[in-house]
């Protein structure tokens, strides 16, 4: 594990030493030059679309610029492959149309699909998701929504300093992807805000997310089937509903997640704090060799969870036991209150009990007394001093 750590670390700080040296000698494309106004209201979806074609055509390093004002873009897909390195250095805001339906049917607001050796620097994107989470509390019959930013079947991508408000659906997305750093980014978004997730991440290898804010109404982070060999370090999430593995096992022949490491990370105000969790139905997905380290939680309702017996509205799994084999998860020095009295709880399925958990250095209380845990189907050890007194 820590051998992994530092390759994972040098590889990141090659990196960013490439991008900054190679940054001035970069062709430099300005989103103005190509007819985009920075007033907020003129679409300047085209410019863009423009600026990205002449950038992914050159043979030289490129840097798309989009300099302070705020720009109107409706659905945007900037398609590789690419001749070279991008950068997109956003100094200005990105906004979505103030009705979204002006999005139509797409899920997805700015897609960057296809493309190697890309990077987003900086700059805010503005979902304007409000009118969108206004239909779907009425009942209206409401478009699927979009996410603010999906990052598909790419390799080598850098998305730093950027900042996303009030997405209609997730902030970020990354699927498919390989060697992606996620840096010093800020996702808001209210917390009664449905399906707001900060980062989604599926399908996709080498994944690091250091140094993030995220507030939302949905999963801080969320990680799907496939994910393997990723890394969350110094994460503040909260509110929301924590760091969630899953939902898995949906599907009977569904890829699993593997080696996912959360380490110096605070949770304030949560639902959740880290949680894996699957469908109550048969599958072969998996969760194994999973490792949360130095975390604090503050006023979290559910600080430690697994649960198998995901199954809202009870439809299509009741009386069905989880197929996901959830085994070494290892819980380190996770320290902090829990706004509930229970706060680990281990609902491991029936048919494939969890293995291989590990508690050690645990201190978690509820209202400066102890709290309590409860254990379904597990096996595991403990090790140093354990706060609620274990169930394992």
């Amino acid at each position: 594990m820590a051998a992994a750590k530092l390759i994972t670390i040098s590889w990141v700080a090659s990196v960013f030493l490439i991008f900054f040296i190679k940054s001035s000698n970069a062709a430099s494309y300005n989103v103005i030059t190509f007819g985009a106004k920075p007033d907020g209201r003129t679409d300047s979806t085209q410019s863009f679309l423009r600026a990205w074609a002449v950038a992914c055509r050159s043979a030289q390093a490129s840097t798309i610029v989009v300099p302070k004002g705020r720009y109107l873009i409706k659905n945007a897909v900037f398609r590789g492959p690419c001749k070279s390195r991008i950068t997109v250095q956003i100094s200005g805001t990105i906004v979505a149309p103030n009705d979204y339906r002006a999005l139509g049917k797409s899920d997805r607001w700015i897609l960057f699909i296809k493309v190697d050796r890309l990077s987003i620097i900086g700059g805010t994107l503005d979902g304007k998701g409000a009118g969108f989470w206004a239909c779907r509390k009425s009942g209206r019959n409401c478009p699927v929504g979009t996410r603010s930013i999906t990052i598909n079947s790419a390799n080598n991508v850098i998305v730093g300093g950027l900042t996303s408000i009030n997405s209609q659906l997730s902030h970020l997305v990354i699927s498919s992807c390989n060697n992606v750093i996620v840096r010093n980014v800020k996702f808001i978004a209210p917390a009664e805000s449905p399906n707001t997730d900060g980062i989604h991440v599926e399908s996709s290898t080498g994944v690091t997310i250091t140094g993030g804010t995220i507030k939302t109404g949905d999963d801080c982070i969320s990680i799907g089937r496939g994910t393997r060999n990723l890394h969350m370090s110094n994460i503040k999430c909260g509110p929301g509903h924590g760091v969630s593995i899953g939902s898995l096992g949906k599907e009977l022949n569904e890829d699993g997640v593997e080696n996912v490491t959360l380490t110096n990370s605070v949770f304030t105000g949560s639902d959740n704090g880290v949680r894996i969790k699957s469908w109550a139905r048969p599958s072969r997905s998996f969760v194994r060799n999973v490792f949360f380290q130095n975390i604090i939680m503050r006023n979290v309702k559910n600080p430690i969870v697994i649960d198998q017996n995901y199954c809202p509205n009870n439809q299509g799994c009741p009386n069905k036991n989880s197929g996901v084999k959830i085994s070494q998860v290892t819980y380190w020095n996770i320290q902090g209150t829990s706004a509930t009295p229970k706060a680990l709880t281990f609902d491991c399925s029936p048919s494939n009990p969890c293995r291989g958990i590990k508690l050690q250095d645990i201190k978690l209380t509820y209202k400066n007394k102890a709290a309590t845990s409860t254990c379904k189907n597990i096996g595991g050890t403990t090790s140093g001093v354990i706060m609620p007194r274990s169930c394992l």
